[in-house]
């Protein structure tokens, strides 16, 4: 899999897609090579820099970096990308459609769970109705909403009750066939499922949902081992799995560190092996001391600042307040000299390198323009008490910039503004999930399919498991629901191109910078390469004797 593989909150800071290649997962061969010299242990384990993942390990309650590394390493879900952007078949024969509503997959016939029993047409059935299934709490449950039948186990309201256990719009042909009826046209739905949350699950799952959780079985190139929390997960290679990815090493060892520097500092003594990310403080020698282990990669992911519209103070408020903070964001000066010039400021809110990208999507709002920022907050109202904070993880390299834009915001506007920060990745999204920000937040989102609607739907739709902050316009759902009923994946995408362009009238959020992948490896490994979604492919990365 070396395509796009989960959609996630990005919980690190110094990682931006330099390169506008649609669809595209870049080049990884020249990375590669590169670090292939020595004789292999095709047996060896290696470790990962992680941190303590938010939610138990389940597939559909899984939308952080933390936890989805470690998702993805265990299941494997029907389809991928290729680094062209092309859909790639995994567990599935084939996904088709005649009509973009009715799509019917075909399994391939030899697949086991980790557990030795096959996975089936019903595996991926009944995991799909029980993550949708509203009593099940699962984070990216609304990720069914296509399917037809999802209000009948999702239904809106705090106290409602699911009408059926099933939905109508999944049907088992038989052993190894299915069928998805959606509520109407989607032409990128086969892309969506290459997205965790389409996982299939086995039936020792459902005896005890929870301790599955904390002992995940799947179907995927590794088999979970154990989770020691907050100091380690171990996975191994599973020697019977049938996908195109089989793994060249004999397992991994996902390390929790609380800090970025201390990460660096272990990967530079030989304590872990495969960094995701380097801290902001150094980045200035990462380069001079890894030489050619020293990792910097496009990769699709933007990062913004979000606002929390359920707030007393955002709610109702006039967009031009909140384009105004915007102009008075000096983009250009802290990338430059804070970020150390590994990002790229942002002109829209799809990240490059995904099918629509476009250039210059939000016009002059992500500009820097003092005078004019303060002129459309005056013209909005104001800010609320005239004070702002931006919530962000401390264990993720965020201190400086935010900061830095906090600085910038109120030297240009006169606007107070200080840092939120939470102890870590999981206590920062604990307090999103709960509605507890108390202004604005850190956000920061990779692609889980090469195609412009998930930074746009999947992130600012009413009720999309992404909107956090509670973010919702009418007009704006109108639009998504046109551009989704497209009678073509092209007229889908330019529809969504001019629904991005729109955005500019709603601020939904902040678009900061294009995150890039700045990391590194240890002299153990080899053949390190980072996929589209910035992560390590895992499955690649060789030990060395």
């Amino acid at each position: 899999m070396r395509g796009a593989k989960s959609a996630k909150w990005v919980a690190g800071a110094a990682i931006i897609a330099l390169a506008a290649t649609a669809c595209g997962g870049g080049d990884d061969s020249k990375e590669g090579d590169k670090s292939a010299k020595g004789a292999v242990d095709a047996n060896g384990i290696f470790s990962v820099e992680v941190g303590e993942p938010q939610n138990p390990l389940q597939p559909a309650n899984t939308m952080e970096s933390n936890g989805s590394i470690v998702t993805d390493a265990v299941f494997s879900q029907l389809v991928d990308y290729d680094p062209d952007g092309k859909l790639e078949m995994i567990n599935a024969e084939s996904v088709e459609t005649t009509d973009s509503k009715l799509w019917t997959v075909k399994l391939k016939k030899d697949w086991k769970f980790h557990d030795g029993t096959p996975v089936t047409a019903n595996s991926y059935v009944k995991a799909w109705n029980w993550a949708a299934n509203i009593n099940n709490a699962q984070t990216n449950a609304s990720w069914f909403g296509d399917i037809k039948g999802y209000a009948d186990v999702h239904p809106e309201g705090k106290k409602a009750k699911p009408k059926s256990d099933a939905m109508s719009g999944l049907k088992v042909v038989d052993d190894y066939t299915f069928t998805i009826e959606l509520n109407g046209a989607l032409p990128y739905f086969s892309y969506k499922l290459g997205y965790t949350v389409f996982s299939p699950l086995p039936e020792s799952f459902y005896a005890d949902p929870k301790a599955a959780g904390e002992k995940p079985v799947g179907n995927g190139a590794y088999k979970f081992v154990s989770w020691d929390h907050k100091k380690q997960i171990k996975v191994v290679r599973n020697d019977d799995y049938k996908g195109l990815d089989k793994a060249k090493n004999g397992g991994v060892i996902f390390k929790n560190y609380t800090t970025l520097e201390t990460a660096y500092e272990d990967l530079k003594s030989g304590n872990v092996d495969v960094l995701r990310q380097i801290g902001p403080k150094d980045l200035p020698v990462y380069r001079a001391d890894l030489g050619d282990r020293a990792v910097d990669k496009a990769y699709s992911a933007i990062q913004t600042i979000a606002v929390a519209y359920y707030t007393d103070q955002f709610k109702g408020i006039n967009p031009k307040v909140v384009q105004g903070l915007s102009m008075a964001i000096d983009r250009d000066t802290i990338t430059k000299t804070v970020l150390q010039g590994t990002r790229e400021p942002a002109t829209g809110w799809v990240a490059k390198g995904v099918l629509g990208y476009q250039p210059n999507a939000t016009g002059d709002v992500t500009k820097y323009d003092p005078a004019k920022a303060k002129k459309l907050i005056a013209e909005g109202g104001g800010v609320p008490k005239n004070a702002i904070s931006i919530q962000f993880n401390a264990d993720g390299g965020h201190k400086e910039w935010v900061e830095a834009v906090c600085n910038s915001i109120t030297q240009a506007t006169g606007v107070k503004c200080t840092g939120d920060s939470k102890a870590d990745f999981q206590a920062d999204t604990n307090a999103r999930d709960a509605k507890q920000v108390k202004s604005l937040y850190r956000s920061g989102w990779v692609l889980d399919y090469p195609v412009n609607a998930n930074f746009i739907s999947d992130l600012f739709r009413t009720g999309a498991a992404g909107n956090q902050g509670d973010f919702s316009n009418k007009a704006l759902d109108a639009e998504i629901k046109k551009a989704d009923s497209a009678a073509s994946l092209d007229e889908s995408v330019k529809a969504y191109q001019s629904i991005e362009k729109e955005l500019v009238n709603y601020m939904p959020s902040i678009p900061l910078w294009y995150y890039k992948v700045n990391a590194g490896y240890s002299e153990k490994v080899q053949n390190v390469q980072y996929a589209q979604d910035g992560d390590p492919i895992l499955t690649e990365v060789q030990v060395k004797k």
